[in-house]
């Protein structure tokens, strides 16, 4: 006989181990919508907002939308809008259900809704997890993408957005007709300067639908820059049966994660904003590039490197010395000799976290899935610590390594000889590039180096930089990622 689903009604009934929703949901007000409602927003956004709504402030509900499937909706909807929260280290397990999403939207059925939704005067925020491809810019200059597919079709049918960038200037449009406000436009991706880069992704855009609108997002717009991390893996089979096996309920889709979380907010909410347990400060930018070039940047890395030498997940690919001394180095020696690192940080104590972080047995977290929308990653994970390196003439051989591993992964074929299923917006100009190159690595090297959406212009034409990761690459080609790596470490003692 089937279990009975997760609901408002069967809460009182749930374990007391488990953590319930202590307000009364009937009475949560909706005062943020969020843009981008999977994993990583239900795992973190979500539970600080969670923790604001138990303190007795009501006023913070969040409706979420959905920007492409309708899988989430269907799978919470039945739930009251309710999931499961597990956080998870190699010895424990947490449950906690989230209870302050209100609703769950999905734009492309009904579009109207959406805009009508942000329309609204009790919206105070427009929150964004729809990762860095969602913006529909150029990693390389960070620049609205004015060619992108979607752009031009939001821009020719502003009625119909199918972006984030087009759904947000549709309502801001309709508040500022109606004398309304304008939301905080509150992004929680991994973009470099990201609430800068949205703000300008967001006023070219309303600027190539009308010059006022341009003005508006420019003069009367907030959006604060965020810096967000927890380690969100993809949700299995297996979580599902394990955690409604300790409910005694059905969860359809409950979010895994670790126990670490962290925050870090610039304070610029003109509309007001809830009392979140993050960090509020003047400038985000030292735990951005922080956390953006040392915990970011070593899991591409590793994802890369290690998928190419037979590694399932990331604490897989730890437990290989050579692959985790890798990442111990290029975090030690490339990477934190870069930073300005921020008041009251112990630099050696986080990157000591972050390799037990990275080795957590509990969390199942894919290479595969890490490796996906490298072309978008790349330019704010790695390549901004290689060229300032480079302009003064340090070593960047590990760096270089990481992105020849990006290199050898998106040819598409694995050391074996198998297919990779390569997910990337440009994944059919990656292929391209590889099936014309073959796995000759100076060819292939210069052709992905002539990307300049990624790449810009000026890392093509550098001499160390073009001789390091062509030289890495035809190592990963000729042994392996392996036996690449024990060479780099007698290279590089």
């Amino acid at each position: 006989m089937p279990m009975q689903r997760l609901s408002s009604a069967i809460l009182p009934l749930l374990p007391a181990a488990v953590r319930k929703p202590a307000f009364y949901r009937s009475a949560v007000l909706p005062g943020i919508v969020h843009l981008g409602i999977g994993g990583f927003h239900r795992a973190h956004q979500a539970v600080y907002t969670g923790d604001v709504l138990e303190r007795g402030d009501l006023r913070w509900g969040t409706i979420g939308v959905s920007l492409r499937s309708p899988d989430t909706r269907d799978a919470l909807s039945p739930q009251d809008c309710l999931y499961t929260l597990a956080a998870r280290d190699a010895s424990s397990e947490t449950l906690r259900v989230i209870g302050g999403l209100t609703g769950i939207l999905v734009a492309p059925e009904n579009l109207g809704a959406v805009v009508h939704a942000m329309s609204q005067p009790s919206i105070r925020i427009v929150s964004l997890t729809v990762t860095e491809k969602g913006y529909c810019h150029d990693p390389a200059t960070g620049a609205l993408n004015e060619e992108h597919p979607d752009i031009i079709h939001d821009l020719r049918h502003p009625e119909t957005p199918r972006t984030a960038v087009g759904l947000i200037a549709a309502a801001l449009q309709q508040r500022r007709a109606s004398g309304i406000p304008p939301f905080t436009v509150l992004c929680c991706d991994n973009l470099p300067a990201n609430g800068r880069t949205v703000k300008g992704v967001l006023a070219r855009f309303a600027g190539l639908r009308h010059p006022e609108l341009e003005e508006y997002v420019r003069r009367e717009v907030s959006c604060p820059c965020t810096m967000v991390d927890r380690i969100v893996p993809a949700t299995t089979p297996d979580d599902r049966a394990r955690i409604s096996a300790a409910l005694g309920c059905d969860d359809a889709w409950p979010v895994v994660t670790e126990p670490f979380t962290q925050w870090i907010i610039e304070d610029d909410f003109p509309m007001g904003r809830p009392e979140w347990a993050a960090t509020f400060v003047r400038d985000v930018a030292p735990f951005e590039l922080m956390k953006l070039r040392l915990l970011n940047g070593a899991h591409s890395s590793l994802a890369y490197l290690g998928y190419m030498a037979g590694y399932e997940t990331v604490a897989d690919a730890m437990s290989d010395p050579a692959l985790a001394a890798f990442i111990e180095r290029l975090m030690a020696s490339e990477v934190s000799p870069m930073l300005a690192v921020p008041p009251g940080v112990d630099l050696a104590a986080y990157r000591a976290a972050l390799l037990q972080r990275f080795r957590n047995p509990s969390l199942r977290h894919r290479t595969w899935q890490i490796a996906m929308d490298g072309t978008q990653k790349l330019p704010q994970r790695l390549l901004g610590t290689l060229r300032e390196r480079l302009a003064k003439d340090m070593n960047v051989d590990g760096l270089s390594l990481g992105v020849a591993a990006w290199m050898r992964y998106v040819t598409g074929r694995d050391e074996q000889g198998g297919d990779i299923d390569v997910r990337d917006p440009m994944r059919d100009e990656l292929r391209r590039r590889a099936d014309a190159a073959g796995l000759n690595a100076e060819r292939l090297a210069a052709s992905f180096l002539g990307i300049e959406a990624v790449f810009g212009s000026d890392l093509a034409h550098n001499p160390r930089f073009v001789a390091s990761v062509t030289r890495a690459l035809a190592s990963l080609i000729a042994v392996g990622a392996r036996q690449t790596l024990e060479q780099f470490h007698r290279s590089n003692p």
